[in-house]
């Protein structure tokens, strides 16, 4: 390859009354002409989606027989259209700004688009211009001397422009390494809003799990005022000779249980609101909450959509696609790489021994023409970066259907997770309240004198536990639409989410207590 600057010499300056041969100027920018026009064959594969196995429809619950066939698929809404506590949105929008990993996609991308600008720079040639002016005096008494009447001091200068080595994309490698960067940049923006789906995601799940560890607490502290109202009336009854004192201490470990619970569900939900703060952006403390755990209510109606809409509509799946176009132009420009390479340089300018002749047409010079490289033997190298190529192709295609396929999965899970969960809490809504039915009697019983407190602390402990995991199924109900709603591809949006007017929807919270931290 040329030089990409050539500086001249006096030697080259053209002899006085000799201009330049016009027919051969003439036939160098015709042979330039002629490579630019030849410069458009492409080498290598035209990108082409690979065959999929797109299932006709999701499968749902075997319980679920709903027919969603003609339903708008349940991600074709907005963010703030699902999740509607004023709150929640608030912190949405706060993590959508503020989260790191939000600021760390983004700087990707903003490489991703320097990538691809760099990459394309290469499409056009880089010219430079510079000047000089040189001034020596040879040495009177040295030992090759200085003829006499001859000035031993010189001066000479030139002003050129000049174009580095550019070469003419005569087999499209440069339009390859174009549309590589190209997808690498859409795959980048497409990892971004995967980003942004899984953060809304991951904020609604911590959001819900905080207030449903507040109605935990509530729970406990109210079942610990309770007990303890129970160990009173117990201790009563034994003093008075009513009830014996292994009635007394099974009434303290009732009491003892739901301060142990207490305990444990401070430290959960201190550590919860650290969770959330993280993903806010925010250094650890007490957030806000919004409307109360029972009072939640994200969208019911979850029709799935079709399964061929998922294709276009989940960011992944388009960053793994993307990357399947990436690989597949890196083909193109391995093969490139087995034809000649046609490159051009030049220089145009003046140069002169005199400042006033500097841009005179006598003082004119330049150089202009390709160089054509080939390879002709290297090893197996050209050979093996085509072959790594490929098989890097095969593995995107790989993973893209691989991609496609667990998609069809969680969306599968998440529609039988979904219905699940509500037929769970329905059934521990009934559970719970059989429970609260024979602690009552349990109480009735005893205060009656027919039964011993054991069956009481039994009951007791099965009431607490049934109310906490009826908590948990509401929990879980919550989320699988959180989840159906991520899987589906919804999440990402970007536009202009309403203001929500906290100021009446927040409060800050402050944990009910009982007198007892445990």
């Amino acid at each position: 390859m040329k030089s990409a600057l050539r500086i001249p010499m006096p030697s080259d300056l053209p002899r006085p009354g000799r201009r330049p041969a016009t027919a051969a100027s003439a036939r160098v920018f015709w042979l330039a002409g002629l490579l630019v026009g030849l410069a458009g064959c492409t080498v290598g594969p035209d990108y082409q989606r690979p065959a999929l196995a797109t299932p006709a429809a999701f499968r749902p619950a075997a319980s679920d027989t709903r027919d969603f066939s003609d339903a708008t698929s349940l991600a074709s809404l907005d963010w703030w259209q699902v999740m509607r506590d004023p709150q929640l949105q608030a912190y949405i929008a706060e993590a959508l700004t503020n989260s790191w990993d939000i600021q760390i996609a983004a700087a990707r991308v903003l490489q991703a688009e320097a990538i691809a600008r760099v990459t394309r720079s290469q499409f056009f040639p880089t010219v430079g211009a510079g000047a000089d002016w040189t001034t020596t005096r040879a040495s009177e008494n040295g030992p090759s001397g200085i003829p006499p009447g001859v000035d031993p001091q010189k001066e000479y200068g030139s002003v050129y422009g000049s174009m580095a080595a550019y070469e003419v994309d005569l087999w499209g490698r440069l339009r390859r390494a174009n549309e590589a960067a190209r997808a690498q940049l859409l795959a980048t923006e497409a990892a971004q809003q995967t980003v942004r789906q899984t953060l809304v995601a991951q904020v609604a799940t911590a959001y819900l799990t905080l207030l449903e560890l507040d109605h935990e607490l509530e729970i406990a502290q109210r079942t610990y005022a309770v007990r303890t109202d129970s160990l009173a009336l117990t201790t009563a009854r034994e003093e008075g000779g009513v009830a014996s004192m292994q009635d007394v201490h099974q009434a303290r470990i009732l009491v003892a249980s739901a301060e142990a619970s207490i305990a444990d569900t401070h430290r959960r939900i201190e550590q919860q609101e650290n969770e959330l703060n993280l993903l806010l952006g925010r250094n650890p403390g007490s957030p806000p909450r919004g409307a109360a755990f029972l009072g939640q209510n994200l969208e019911v109606t979850v029709p799935p959509g079709l399964p061929s809409d998922l294709l276009e509509r989940r960011p992944d799946l388009r960053t793994a696609e993307q990357q399947l176009v990436a690989a597949n132009a890196d083909i193109g420009q391995a093969r490139a790489a087995f034809f000649p390479k046609v490159t051009l340089t030049g220089f145009y300018g003046f140069q002169s021994v005199a400042l006033s002749d500097l841009f005179t047409g006598g003082s004119r010079t330049w150089q202009f023409g390709p160089a054509v490289s080939m390879p002709l033997f290297t090893g197996g190298a050209l050979r093996g970066n085509l072959k790594l190529a490929q098989a890097r192709f095969d593995e995107a295609v790989a993973q893209y259907r691989k991609t496609v396929q667990n998609a069809f999965r969680e969306v599968s899970d998440s529609l039988i997770a979904y219905q699940r969960t509500r037929e769970f809490r329905a059934r521990q809504e009934e559970n719970t309240q059989a429970n609260r039915n024979a602690a009552e009697l349990a109480n009735v019983r005893y205060e009656g004198g027919v039964t011993s407190y054991l069956e009481v602390l039994y009951n007791e402990q099965e009431l607490f536990t049934a109310e906490l995991s009826l908590a948990r199924a509401r929990l879980n109900e919550l989320l699988s639409v959180v989840s159906l709603y991520r899987a589906l591809g919804g999440g990402w949006q970007t536009g202009p989410s309403p203001a929500p007017d906290t100021s009446t929807a927040t409060h800050s919270y402050d944990p009910p207590t009982s007198g007892q931290d445990g």
